[in-house]
C-alpha cells in the first residue's frame, strides 16, 4: 500500500471519501453479516487509517448489525461502504476509485464460507460478442471514478 490520498466512493456520488496514509491489509470475510451487507458472497474489506478519513461530500448512514459493529452505506443508492466497529473502520475495496492494488490477502471467517465459493471461477466464460456490444450501449448514471465538480451528469457512456 501507499501513503498517497485515496479517494472513492458510493455509486451516485452522493458520499466521497479521502483517505490520507497507509491502508491496512485487504481481506475477504465470509461470515454471514458481511454477506448480508454487500449482497454477496463475502465481503471485500480494506482498513483505513484512525483519523484519516475526509468525507467530503455526505457521510454515510449506519446500520447496527451487532453489538460493538456498524456498517455504513449510501442512504441514496445504497451502496455498502464501511465496516466500523470501536476503534477502527475499514471501507468496502469496491467503494475505492483505484482498485488496482488492493488484492485481498487474507480471508476472515473461512470456516462459514459458502461451501461452493472457491470454485466460482472454474465456470464458464460468456463469450458472446453480441452481449458485449450491448453492454457498450448502456448509458451509466453511476459517478464516474475520480473526483469531479460537475456531478451529477445525464448519463455517460460505460
Amino acid at each position: 500500500m501507499t501513503d498517497e490520498v485515496r479517494t472513492g466512493g458510493c455509486q451516485c456520488g452522493a458520499v466521497r471519501f479521502r483517505i490520507k496514509g497507509k491502508l491496512g491489509r485487504p481481506s475477504i470475510c465470509h461470515c454471514r453479516m458481511c454477506q448480508k451487507q454487500f449482497g454477496n458472497f463475502f465481503g471485500a474489506l480494506v482498513t483505513v487509517p484512525k483519523n484519516g478519513v475526509e468525507w467530503t461530500h455526505e457521510e454515510p448512514s449506519y446500520f447496527q448489525s451487532s453489538v460493538n459493529i456498524d456498517r455504513g452505506f449510501c442512504a441514496r443508492c445504497g451502496t455498502p461502504l464501511t465496516y466500523r466497529q470501536p476503534g477502527a473502520l475499514e471501507i468496502a475495496i469496491g467503494a475505492f476509485d483505484d482498485r488496482s492494488d488492493l488484492a485481498p490477502q487474507i480471508q476472515v471467517n473461512y470456516a462459514v464460507r459458502l461451501p461452493w465459493v472457491e470454485k466460482i471461477f472454474e465456470a464458464p466464460i460468456l463469450d458472446d460478442p453480441d452481449f458485449y456490444r450491448r453492454q457498450e450501449q448502456i448509458i451509466s448514471f453511476q459517478h464516474p471514478d475520480h473526483e469531479t465538480a460537475n456531478w451529477p451528469q445525464q448519463g455517460l457512456k460505460l
